[in-house]
């Protein structure tokens, strides 16, 4: 991703940070990890004592107006609810700098491949696996362009989708 983006001196809020895996790619001062799993957020907390991580409650992200540069999305959506996230995608756009960039990767039903959509559907936690239209039409309703980076299998059976949504111009 950082050949990509340019993170050097810039606030990246990690949204579903989880135990924080992600977060060494980034300046600890520039980081923050959101996640509503309390016991994953101290485990977080406990692994990587430099970085800051909030646990998420009532849907209100504990951040300034237009104070992020970029928000990252990494496997999350496809836990979420399409009414949960544009409730969220009100967050993004209020925290979210005018030329601030969302990142995101989500596993993605495939078209043209019954037999990895089953295997996602069957194997992964989340409910709410959508096809790549589905993705880009959520971020589309709210307000944003998207840009699809790449599209790429995870293993044998498992798809991904890469995109980065921008507010619209107005």
């Amino acid at each position: 991703m950082a050949p990509r983006f340019a993170f050097n001196d810039k606030i990246v809020l990690d949204f579903g940070s989880g135990t924080g895996a992600n977060c060494s790619m980034f300046q600890p001062i520039h980081y923050l990890g959101i996640d509503p799993d309390a016991k994953r957020i101290h485990y977080a907390r406990r692994s990587y004592p430099n970085y800051k991580f909030h646990v998420l409650e009532n849907g209100k992200l504990p951040v300034d107006n237009e104070s992020v540069d970029y928000i990252l999305i990494i496997a999350v959506l496809h836990h979420i609810s399409s009414a949960e996230i544009a409730d969220y995608m009100k967050e993004f756009k209020r925290i979210l700098k005018p030329d601030g960039n969302i990142i995101v990767m989500e596993p993605c039903i495939c078209k043209k491949n019954p037999l990895c959509n089953w295997f996602m559907n069957f194997y992964d936690d989340g409910e709410y696996i959508r096809r790549e239209e589905e993705y880009i039409q959520l971020f589309r309703e709210n307000e944003f362009t998207s840009q699809v980076i790449n599209r790429f299998r995870k293993g044998f059976l498992y798809h991904e989708l890469f995109f980065t949504a921008n507010l619209r111009s107005t």
